[in-house]
């Protein structure tokens, strides 16, 4: 669609009503756009691929698709762009120390499905952020995926292979998803302090992610903390 005010918000009412497994709402805008803790996602329209996706199963197994879906965004942007980017916990993409996209999940257990929405910057990204086709060598911005030449770069392109992807890694176990993901983070082993939605802090060394995707960390005092919810903020000076 060209304009709505949040993908998430579409794809969720028409969860709830019975849409099927798989379905994907791709906009060219948002006027609502939502990051985590009730951030803005900011995007030019029609630059930068802004899409959700719907996932039924188990509550017990809702964790893994946020994970599918960032592994499957970065190994596409890899393919399409040569860009390789790392992933920051919980679910950012990055290139060094520059945003390229970010994921929201809203889940409902009792219904049993998830939806995972997605950012990626493909042609625009705000001050401070990155974008594929900065960060691509000798790319262009295609607004269609019916760009002329191999070296263009298209959202419909990107969310392609991104669908791709997550049809090679639905099918894997937890054991196999957790491998990958553990060596896509770039968030472990570096000092971190994470914010807490109560307003508390926890300072200390990102030591590992659980099967779950929670973040293990060890504070200065030597005390292990299981984080669920948090916002990571990486102290490379410290």
């Amino acid at each position: 669609m060209s304009e709505t005010g949040s993908t998430n918000d579409d794809l969720y009412e028409r969860a709830a009503a019975g849409a099927p497994e798989r379905s994907v709402v791709v906009a060219d805008f948002q006027t609502a756009g939502k990051g985590r803790l009730d951030r803005t996602w900011e995007a030019v329209r029609g630059t930068n691929l802004l899409c959700s996706l719907l996932f039924r199963d188990d509550s017990s197994r809702m964790h893994r698709y946020p994970r599918i879906v960032g592994l499957a965004a970065r190994a596409a942007c890899v393919e399409l762009a040569g860009v390789r980017p790392e992933m920051k916990w919980p679910n950012d993409l990055v290139v060094g120390t520059r945003k390229l996209g970010g994921l929201l999940a809203v889940a409902s257990p009792r219904d049993g499905f998830v939806v995972v929405g997605i950012g990626v910057n493909v042609g625009w990204s705000p001050s401070g952020a990155t974008n594929l086709v900065a960060e691509a060598a000798n790319a262009s911005f295609s607004p269609t995926s019916e760009a002329p030449g191999a070296e263009s770069i298209a959202p419909l392109s990107l969310l392609s292979a991104m669908l791709t992807e997550i049809d090679r890694r639905h099918p894997l176990v937890e054991s196999q998803l957790h491998a990958e993901h553990r060596s896509a983070l770039a968030t472990l082993g570096l000092p971190v302090r994470v914010e807490l939605r109560e307003g508390a802090t926890i300072t200390g060394i990102a030591e590992d992610i659980d099967e779950e995707s929670r973040l293990v960390v060890r504070d200065d005092q030597g005390k292990r903390h299981v984080v669920e919810v948090g916002d990571v903020i990486h102290l490379r000076g410290r």
